[in-house]
């Protein structure tokens, strides 16, 4: 509608991924109510963790399009060179001319902000992580894109990332924290699919279930989850594990070689399920959703998602782990005993924290998290701006 602020959302790519699932959440929340957005991906497809995701294959694509995005791609394949042809800049120019704010999610896009420019429009980048300087050329195309004025704003979704980015010299005055922020209406106790999971899988009704959702990374630790679930399972002959996401299939050898590494290769209790477009009845139908993490996490959606599904959470102390899971949940060091041994108090615990579970999803809720990216775009629309370059 004629006054509505245009919003421009680019994209690395589409694959799964916490903050893709958020991004275009909050995209699909914001378009037709006085916004409207648009998406640019770089790439049309994506291949992490030994898997390739074709853009249109994607949840969160499909998410966008059913929501009545617009949802377009500068290269067809998952890959290509760092500088821009003239037909790719052209192609974003003629996009950059039609949007009143962009939006980038996480700064890897930002290579395309800093060699096609911005137009004078303002740019919000959407940080979620808590390690900016294990990301490879990312945080300098940050750097670039603040000291010439491209940015207006940057969203951190969780205090330990507005931390990590302040300590690298990234201007305090620029970062906003917006924590995240799920559906309550998708993500929630479901006694139903707990059975049909369970059924479908093997597993008896009163059986315990750990639900462990990552991409095969080295961020996230999977031999050490893998380790923690052998202690496990060693002791709890009738537990299961439910692994999804990227890589963590049968297909993918490192993770066949982690599980044989640990003496779980051959296991009837080890459910590996790949990417999966329905995690709420994986979280449903487990007693813990847990996260193993080494560095890098800011505020893992997978903790978010399984608590409001009753899901005790069970993680190791990275990003803001801590303050999610606060009597919720337990912190544990990252050592495999220590981390069965947190996933055997936290069934002990589960009735008792039930109270607690359910309190999540008010707080957690989405439309908080939506209304705060709202009220952002809104002001920085409308703020008068001198970019800094163009002013030296």
């Amino acid at each position: 509608m004629a006054g509505d602020i245009r919003v421009l959302s680019l994209y690395e790519g589409f694959f799964s991924g916490g903050a893709r699932i958020l991004h275009s959440d909050v995209l699909a929340g914001l378009h037709g109510q006085g916004q409207r957005h648009r998406v640019l991906s770089i790439h049309g497809q994506a291949l992490r963790e030994q898997t390739l995701q074709p853009m249109r294959n994607d949840a969160s694509y499909r998410k966008l399009v059913a929501a009545g995005l617009p949802v377009t791609a500068l290269r067809a394949g998952h890959s290509g060179p760092a500088e821009f042809d003239a037909a790719e800049l052209a192609a974003y120019e003629r996009t950059l001319s039609d949007v009143d704010v962009v939006l980038t999610l996480k700064e890897q896009p930002l290579r395309l902000v800093n060699q096609g420019g911005f137009g004078g429009k303002p740019v919000i980048a959407c940080l979620h992580r808590s390690d900016p300087e294990n990301q490879g050329p990312a945080l300098d195309e940050l750097r670039t894109a603040v000291d010439t004025g491209a940015i207006a704003a940057l969203v951190c979704c969780a205090e330990s990332t507005r931390d990590a980015y302040r300590a690298v010299g990234i201007p305090g005055e620029l970062l906003e924290v917006i924590p995240n922020g799920v559906d309550s209406r998708r993500f929630r106790p479901d006694r139903w699919a707990r059975a049909r999971v369970r059924r479908a899988l093997g597993i008896a009704s009163d059986a315990p279930v750990i639900a462990f959702a990552a991409r095969y990374d080295q961020m996230k630790n999977v031999p050490l989850f893998l380790a923690s679930a052998a202690a496990f399972l060693a002791a709890q002959p009738n537990a299961h594990v439910i692994m999804c996401g990227a890589g963590m299939t049968a297909d993918n050898l490192c993770l066949t070689a982690d599980l044989a590494q640990v003496g779980l290769g051959s296991s009837s209790r080890v459910h590996c399920l790949g990417v999966r477009d329905d995690p709420q009845t994986l979280y449903a139908a487990a007693d813990v959703v847990s996260l193993t993490s080494a560095f890098g996490e800011a505020a893992p959606l997978c903790l978010i998602e399984g608590m409001m599904c009753g899901a005790v959470p069970v993680a190791t102390d990275v990003g803001d782990c801590a303050a999610i899971v606060a009597g919720r949940g337990l912190i544990t060091e990252p050592d495999p005993d220590a981390i069965a041994a947190a996933w055997h108090q936290a069934l002990a615990r589960r009735n008792h924290l039930r109270p607690a579970l359910r309190a999540t999803r008010v707080e957690f809720g989405r439309r908080r998290m939506i209304d705060s990216y709202g009220r952002l775009i809104r002001r920085v629309s409308a703020r008068p701006r001198i970019p800094l370059g163009a002013a030296a």
